[in-house]
């Protein structure tokens, strides 16, 4: 977990629970399920994650437009922006992943870069699932990794 300050924090009421968002000055830095709230420090970034939460939980968007401000290694870097080339309403595999970074041995590499996904829902990594067609791991909760693909019309 990213265990940089985060000046700006909010929290967004969502039909699968609540979801805290924290930004710094250059973007959003995490999207986390979390049961607790803590004082809220709004800013113009989170303002806009809400709004487009929202858009996407009511069904009229399917891709997110904000600034992001990741932290991690540059393979988790890597494989999150592989994740954002996975469309709604479509799934990928981690064997699929590994593939697509050149790297087909780092089934489980690519598996733990995307457990540690920051910015769950905005970087999809509730589309990655087993090669099987199983769902697999998912920081937020497995109930909600289907529900987020119910929503999305993949299952």
């Amino acid at each position: 977990m990213n265990q940089l300050k985060q000046p700006y924090i909010d929290y967004f009421q969502s039909p699968i629970g609540t979801i805290e968002l924290t930004a710094s000055d250059k973007g959003v830095t995490s999207l986390y399920f979390k049961n607790t709230n803590h004082k809220v420090q709004r800013c113009a970034v989170l303002d806009k994650v809400k709004q487009q939460l929202a858009e996407y939980f009511s069904g009229k968007r399917k891709t997110f437009d904000v600034t992001l401000d990741l932290h991690g290694t540059n393979f988790q870097q890597q494989v999150w922006q592989a994740l954002l080339t996975v469309g709604f309403g479509h799934t990928d595999s981690y064997g699929s992943l590994a593939q697509k970074l050149n790297n087909p041995k780092a089934v489980r590499a690519v598996g733990a870069a995307n457990g540690k996904n920051p910015v769950s829902i905005i970087v999809p990594c509730h589309r990655i699932i087993g090669s099987n067609g199983k769902l697999t791991g998912y920081a937020g909760g497995l109930d909600r990794k289907e529900w987020l693909l119910k929503h999305e019309g993949v299952i």
